[in-house]
């Protein structure tokens, strides 16, 4: 649950009910220094938490914006059932629920990796609940199953998930997150997930991150992009190369999977009236690699 790890607010607790078993969501809500009146919704990643978007809930507050940023059930400071069926409709649905209960009526939804693939099921499935939607190298842009990746027993991807340790993390991070290379303050990220996973609970969180890679791999979302109806923005470190599935590829395949600069020019076509910005020398969390540049961005195209 990370319990010793801080997030750098006060985290707070929404109480629910999911498939009915009693669930506690942890996020953070964090009120703008002088508020504008708008409010920004952030979703984190699989390998992330709420606590990892600290630089953005920073400059988002500074410039008016209050911040509500949760940690999905299955994830970090949140409740691990022992049985969920996970959906992405259903995160959906449990964030709506943190939402309606703060009084956000229509946010900014900011999502990153899966978090954008989940932005993307958020805005699909409550479109007049949305002002504005920000993608961040989200995963979902293909549907791997379709391309020929071989699927996986949750079994499987269990197994894989319990091999995991800070150095298979860190070496992951350092290829894919920030396209080759790594400073010191990449480590707290590393330390964030290895500890979860090394820790007397490690079992349990690579059950659910088992049963979520599941979840981003049979529950595409590409294929409906052109139904989004909301102001978009795609923001793309293009040196990404994540694709859910790629290592149970032959090699030919796995060549062709997460072409980021491809697979962000096709996005942004796909997406009614979209607006997308490219970092061709940043990998898969510019918003961690060059903060000062992503923000500036990020700022200019919520206030265009």
């Amino acid at each position: 649950m990370l319990a010793d790890f801080d997030y750098g607010w006060p985290v707070q607790r929404h109480s629910f009910t999911s498939q009915g078993v009693a669930m506690e969501m942890a996020y953070l809500d964090v009120p703008a220094e002088r508020p504008n009146g708008r409010t920004a919704v952030l979703l984190h990643g699989k390998n992330f938490c709420a606590g990892a978007w600290q630089g953005t809930i920073r400059a988002l507050t500074a410039a008016g914006y209050r911040v509500i940023a949760p940690d999905q059930i299955g994830f970090c400071k949140s409740t691990k059932p022992d049985r969920y069926q996970y959906g992405l409709h259903t995160l959906a649905a449990n964030s709506k629920t943190l939402l309606d209960a703060l009084g956000v009526a229509k946010p900014i939804l900011i999502g990153h990796s899966m978090g954008g693939m989940l932005a993307i099921r958020y805005a699909l499935q409550y479109p007049d609940a949305v002002s504005q939607l920000v993608l961040v190298n989200p995963i979902g842009l293909e549907d791997w199953r379709a391309k020929g990746v071989p699927n996986a027993t949750v079994d499987q991807l269990f197994a894989g998930e319990r091999k995991t340790s800070a150095a298979t993390i860190r070496a992951y991070q350092q290829r894919t997150y920030y396209a080759g290379t790594w400073r010191a303050d990449y480590d707290r990220w590393v330390e964030m997930l290895a500890s979860m996973y090394a820790g007397a609970d490690g079992a349990t969180i690579a059950w659910h991150q088992a049963l979520t890679s599941d979840m981003v791999f049979n529950q595409p979302v590409v294929h409906e992009l052109g139904r989004i109806a909301i102001p978009t923005v795609l923001i793309v470190g293009e040196k990404d190369n994540t694709a859910i599935g790629k290592d149970r590829s032959d090699k030919a395949l796995a060549a062709t999977l997460g072409d980021y600069p491809v697979l962000a020019r096709e996005t942004a076509k796909r997406i009614p009236g979209a607006a997308l910005i490219t970092y061709p020398d940043l990998g898969h969390a510019p918003q961690i690699q060059a903060p000062d540049r992503f923000h500036r961005d990020l700022l200019t195209a919520l206030e265009r």
